[in-house]
């Protein structure tokens, strides 16, 4: 494939001279306009929040601060930049010099730079989940920890506690007594295992993506100095959805500001969610007793939704046991109650869904602008069914991310230890590749590369299993070929030539192989647009795309599709018509929240984030009846969330469907041929 042409913008932009406060509503321009110290920005969903924001970056700069002083610290790389361009907008070109990035890129800028001060080289490699996972893994198959006959936590589980305990600050006994209370008695043996897991990950010059936060905090911590000169770096520090923070997160954040405590955060209590994260509700609560002079500015002007949904879900959410007042309002006039739907069983609610989705779309409402929202992916299998087989195109948010689909994690392994030919976890799965390697014999291989101290030449060196001689010439040359490469031609060149050797074990390897080589076509387009493989490396670890491809429904008309999502997926997003689906007791909540006071009034700030979705029309529908599986007989009564109390529930409309469907006319009945009671009598005679 030919080389894709490189832009590069070097256009200046000049913004002309503007009354910033005076595009604000009064709260907004308190906020943007605020001088120095710690300010607490409490906005309602719906009030503005990223607008405030930017223009809290653009008043810095106007009044002088300079633009790469100010950090910008937001959930997503796409957040940042589009803040940033509309700051551009507001006072120009400097805009761009603003550090702006997730909490995680900037670490890892940070640690790039200041590592090597404290013992971390500058060229390590980024380990993704599920390469953590796997290096967990190897740890625990060392240790002769994957043998136990009882049962033992797996990879997943062990990374998970490890990762909970970074992020959280929680320690291990209490995760193991809270979450995992099976595996309390291997709390020894677990500790060896995480051990093991930081020095294999020390000797082989790897970070996992909590490192990058740990790091950047023990930076802080434990050298006076070198902490000076990264704090030293902003005077103004600005965080986006405070709310999702972590304990981690807020620690660094709390030393960052130690010498100037100008730090503006943005977010909304009601919305915090990501508990399972790791995030912490204490975080932005606690943000006044944190750094002392705290100012608060609350928005509650909505921009988005009738003053009826805003009615309903200001009432929802007053019974949650705390928060930060406000009451949402609009200037927004008219407006019908949100619906509140009792529906038979599932089959019913799939119905009324349908059917009303197609009434929207028909009075002039696109498919994209509506969304159906559930607590959890399963609870959407009914509904996926009819929307298929009405062939009513939809898109179903989340599944599989691009950067975990197994053909591409393989090219990115061969990057990996040309970067990096310590990476233990990529050799693992380059030598699983060729024919004749088991696990056993990819171990001994990479124990001889460890012996030879990773030499480059090492695994030339190697004297494979004669099935895998073959495979391991080619795989060589390859390697020294690339590796040769002084001076490279680009990272896509570098893909074009392992694809020379990997293209051909994708097609004997994996099915459905052209969708497969056209994801490396993509993923070699992207690597065309950075300069070293670190970049590219890098840049994939921090941001993982998502895939492109096999949306859900097989719809290939991408610009009118149904949403289809979980809560959660739908965090940020706003549509004309929403539908909350199984609003009961079980499903939501989930039934494993409802003995636990801090994740039910999670489970009610998720219902809260799902309502407040709808700008015009809002459903909301519960089952009476409930299957335990699709061919079972048995069935439940069901419970409508506690959640949609008597107050909530009056100022909504309750709404029954009723479909007019054909019926059988009514038959004149025979004449009674038999007498039932007198045949029961006769048995007991």
């Amino acid at each position: 494939m030919s080389d894709p042409r490189l832009y590069t913008r070097s256009s200046e932009v000049t913004a002309q001279p503007r009354n910033l406060a005076a595009e604000l509503n009064p709260e907004q321009a308190a906020a943007s306009t605020y001088k120095e110290g710690p300010l607490l920005i409490i906005a309602g969903a719906g009030t503005g929040k990223t607008r405030t924001l930017v223009y809290r970056v653009a008043h810095l700069i106007e009044t002088g601060v300079p633009a790469e002083r100010i950090l910008l610290l937001t959930f997503t790389r796409r957040a940042a930049q589009e803040m940033l361009q509309r700051a551009e907008r507001l006072v120009g070109s400097v805009s761009r010099r603003v550090a702006g990035g997730t909490f995680h890129a900037t670490g890892h800028r940070l640690l790039r730079r200041f590592g090597p001060s404290a013992g971390i080289p500058a060229d390590f490699t980024i380990m993704d989940q599920g390469d953590a996972e796997d290096l967990m893994q190897l740890s625990r198959a060392s240790l002769g920890l994957g043998d136990k006959k009882k049962r033992f936590p797996k990879k997943t589980t062990l990374h998970y506690i490890y990762s909970r305990h970074i992020n959280t600050e929680i320690a291990v006994d209490d995760i193991l007594r809270d979450e995992y209370p099976p595996f309390v008695d291997y709390r020894e043996d677990i500790g060896r295992i995480f051990a093991d897991y930081t020095r294999r990950k020390g000797d082989r010059n790897l970070v996992d993506y909590d490192d990058l936060l740990l790091f950047w905090g023990a930076m802080l911590d434990s050298d006076p100095a070198l902490a000076d000169r990264i704090t030293g770096l902003y005077s103004h520090i600005l965080v986006d959805e405070y709310q999702d923070t972590n304990m981690l997160q807020a620690r660094v954040l709390k030393a960052m500001c130690r010498a100037h405590r100008n730090i503006t955060v943005v977010g909304d209590d009601a919305q915090s969610i990501y508990a399972f994260r790791g995030a912490s509700f204490r975080n932005i609560l606690d943000f006044p007793r944190d750094f002392p002079g705290t100012t608060i500015v609350t928005l509650e002007q909505n921009y988005r939704s009738t003053q009826p949904i805003l009615d309903t879900t200001n009432t929802l959410i007053a019974r949650a046991e705390e928060r930060f007042t406000k009451n949402l309002w609009t200037r927004r006039e008219g407006g019908e109650r949100p619906w509140l739907v009792s529906v038979q069983d599932e089959g019913q609610q799939t119905r009324f869904v349908v059917e009303r989705v197609l009434e929207l779309h028909e009075n002039g409402t696109p498919l994209r602008e509506m969304a159906v929202l559930f607590r959890a992916g399963y609870m959407s299998a009914d509904l996926e069914i009819e929307l298929t087989n009405r062939k009513i195109p939809f898109e179903k948010w989340g599944g599989l991310k691009f950067l975990e689909a197994a053909h591409i994690k393989d090219v990115l392994a061969f990057l990996r230890i040309l970067e990096n030919p310590r990476d233990e976890v990529s050799w693992y799965r380059i030598l699983l590749l060729l024919p004749g390697i088991g696990e056993m014999t990819a171990r001994a291989a990479i124990a001889s590369m460890a012996d030879d101290a990773w030499d480059p030449r090492a695994f030339a060196q190697w004297s494979p299993p004669p099935r895998a001689r073959a495979a391991h010439g080619t795989l060589g040359a390859l390697l020294a070929q690339l590796a040769g490469d002084s001076a490279s031609e680009g990272v896509g060149h570098d893909l074009a030539r392992i694809r020379m050797v990997y293209d051909d074990i994708l097609r004997e390897r994996y099915d459905r192989v052209e969708p497969r080589l056209a994801d490396l076509d993509q993923l070699q387009v992207i690597a065309g647009g950075y300069p070293t493989r670190g970049a590219f490396l890098s840049a994939l670890a921090l941001e993982p795309p998502q895939a492109t491809q096999d949306l859900a429904g097989g719809t290939t008309d991408e610009d009118d599709a149904l949403i289809l999502s979980t809560v959660h997926s739908a965090k940020g997003k706003e549509w004309d018509a929403v539908f909350l689906i199984w609003a009961v007791d079980g499903f939501f909540p989930m039934s494993r929240a409802m003995n636990d006071e801090a994740e039910l009034e999670e489970e009610r700030r998720l219902m809260y984030v799902a309502l407040t979705r709808a700008r015009d029309h809002l459903a909301v529908t519960y089952p009476l009846n409930s299957y335990g599986s699709r061919r079972g007989a048995d069935y439940s009564i069901d419970q409508l969330s506690r959640f949609l109390d008597r107050g909530v529930r009056e100022l909504m409309e309750k709404v029954v469907p009723r479909w007019d469907d054909v019926a059988l006319p009514d038959a004149p009945l025979p004449a009674a041929t038999i007498d039932l009671r007198e045949l029961m009598r006769q048995r007991f005679k």
